[in-house]
C-alpha cells in the first residue's frame, strides 16, 4: 500500500500570493515527505478532484463557490482553507470546522500608513474590494494608524452593484473620485491588482505618479507591480513561511494529531519601495535631500557624517530640522532602513546572515548581530527560521 500524502491545492498560481504560499508547501514537502499533489494551474476558482479516483488525503482550498465549498465538505477530508469570506464565517456555516490561513491584514494597513506618514504626507486615501474580508481588515488597519497619527483619510466608494464593478464601466467613476481628492496625496490599495487599476484611472484622470499621487498595494506580487505604470510599491507579506507552516499542520491533522481547528497568519514583513512612492512630502529640502540619500544608500557602510557632507549643513541644523519633520534621528532613521532591508532580504533569500550585514550596509556581520537582537529582541537567524515555520523555531503564530 502507497502511504504516500496526496493534497489537492486549490490555490491560485496567477496571483503572487498564492505561488509564494505554494512555494512554502512544496518546501516542506521535500523536506518532510514527498507528497503527490493535485494542482490546476490558474486564478482563484478552483475545482476539487474526485476523491475515490485520486486518493487524495489532505486539501488546502481557497473557496469561491457554495459548489467548491460542498464537494470539500462531502470529501471529507483534513483540510486547511484559505481567507474565509463574511459568509463563510457565519455562526452557523459548516466551514467554520476547517483550519484556516490568513493574511495579516490590519498589520499590512498599519504598516503601508506609517510608511506613508514618514514619508511627510498629510492627506490619505484609500480603494478597497466589496464584500472581502481582508480588503476590509486592511482599511481599517490603514485607518486606525493614519487617524492615530492625526490625519483624516479618503475611503473610495465602489458601486454596490456587481455588474457596475466591471473595470470597464467603473473606471470613470473612480477617476472622478481621484481628480477630487487634495493633493499630493498617499493612496493604499488593498492589493496588487486593485492598485494597479487605481494607476490605470490616474492616467485616465490625468492625474500624476508619484508626483501629486503617491500609491501602495498589498501582496508585492512582482510581475502585477512591474507591470503598473509606475512600478508599484507593496506590502510584502510573509505567504512563503505560512505555507510551510499550513503543510505541517496539515501533515498533522492527517496523521490525526490535530483536531481542532487553527488559524495561520500571513504576516506583513516589509514595504518594497517602487517608483509609485519615490516622493517626499516634506516642505524642508535639505531633510528631503537627506531622507533621499539614507534610502538611496542604505546598502552600503554610509554613517551621518557621510550624510551631512551630502547636505552640506550643520549636523545640530539638520538633526533639528530632520527630527521635527520626520519624528527620528537621523541615525534611527538609516537603522529603520537597513534593519527593513535586512528583513526582507531574511525573508525573501537563502543568502547567509553574513551577506546579508554587507548587502544592508553594516561593517560587520557582529554589529549587524547585535543591532538585530537589539531591536527585535531574537537573532536574525532565529528570526528567518520563525518565518519559515522551521521545527527548531519557537512556535508559529497561531490564533485558537
Amino acid at each position: 500500500m502507497n502511504s504516500q500524502p496526496k493534497v489537492a491545492l486549490l490555490v491560485e498560481t496567477a496571483r503572487g500570493y498564492g505561488r509564494q504560499m505554494l512555494r512554502g508547501i512544496v518546501r516542506y514537502s521535500r523536506l518532510h515527505g514527498p507528497w503527490g499533489f493535485c494542482l490546476t494551474p490558474g486564478d482563484f476558482e478552483q475545482a476539487v478532484p474526485k476523491v475515490r479516483e485520486w486518493g487524495g488525503t489532505g486539501i488546502i482550498a481557497r473557496i469561491e463557490t457554495p459548489r467548491v465549498a460542498q464537494a470539500i465538505l462531502d470529501s471529507g477530508l483534513p483540510t486547511i482553507v484559505l481567507d474565509l469570506s463574511r459568509s463563510q464565517l457565519a455562526a452557523e456555516s459548516p466551514l467554520l470546522q476547517f483550519s484556516e490561513v490568513k493574511s495579516g491584514s490590519r498589520d499590512a494597513g498599519m504598516m503601508a500608513a506609517e510608511y506613508l506618514v514618514q514619508r511627510g504626507f498629510r492627506e490619505f486615501a484609500f480603494v478597497g474590494i466589496p464584500d472581502r474580508v481582508w480588503s476590509k481588515d486592511r482599511e481599517e488597519g490603514f485607518c486606525k494608524a493614519i487617524r492615530s497619527a492625526g490625519f483624516e483619510v479618503h475611503v473610495y466608494q465602489p458601486p454596490k452593484s456587481r455588474r457596475e464593478r466591471v473595470l470597464e464601466r467603473e473606471q470613470p467613476r473612480l477617476a472622478k473620485w481621484l481628480a477630487s481628492l487634495p493633493r499630493p496625496i498617499a493612496m493604499m490599495a488593498c492589493n496588487d491588482d486593485r492598485g494597479r487599476e487605481v494607476a490605470e484611472a490616474c492616467h485616465f484622470a490625468d492625474i500624476k505618479i508619484p508626483e501629486e499621487l503617491v500609491l501602495i498595494g498589498v501582496d508585492n506580487d512582482e510581475l502585477l507591480c512591474e507591470l503598473a505604470d509606475p512600478p508599484l510599491s507593496s506590502v510584502a507579506l510573509n505567504a512563503t513561511g505560512v505555507g510551510f507552516r499550513a503543510a505541517e499542520l496539515l501533515d498533522r491533522m492527517m496523521k490525526g494529531e490535530v483536531v481542532e481547528p487553527q488559524c495561520l497568519i500571513a504576516e506583513p514583513l516589509s514595504v518594497v519601495t517602487r517608483r509609485s512612492t519615490d516622493m517626499i512630502a516634506i516642505d524642508d529640502p535639505e531633510v528631503v535631500e537627506a531622507l533621499r540619500f539614507i534610502h538611496d544608500r542604505s546598502n552600503e557602510p554610509i554613517q551621518v557624517a557621510d550624510i551631512l557632507r551630502r547636505v552640506d549643513i550643520s549636523r545640530r541644523n539638520l538633526e533639528l530640522r530632520f527630527s521635527r519633520a520626520v519624528g527620528r534621528t537621523l541615525h534611527a532613521e538609516l537603522q529603520r532602513v537597513r534593519l527593513e532591508r535586512a528583513r526582507t532580504l531574511l525573508a525573501e533569500s537563502d543568502l547567509s546572515v553574513p551577506k546579508i550585514a554587507t548587502a544592508s550596509g553594516y561593517g560587520t556581520p557582529s554589529y549587524f548581530i547585535q543591532v538585530f537582537r537589539t531591536t527585535y529582541g531574537i537573532t536574525p537567524s532565529r528570526f528567518r527560521r520563525e518565518l519559515r515555520g522551521e521545527r527548531d523555531a519557537a512556535k508559529p503564530t497561531i490564533e485558537s
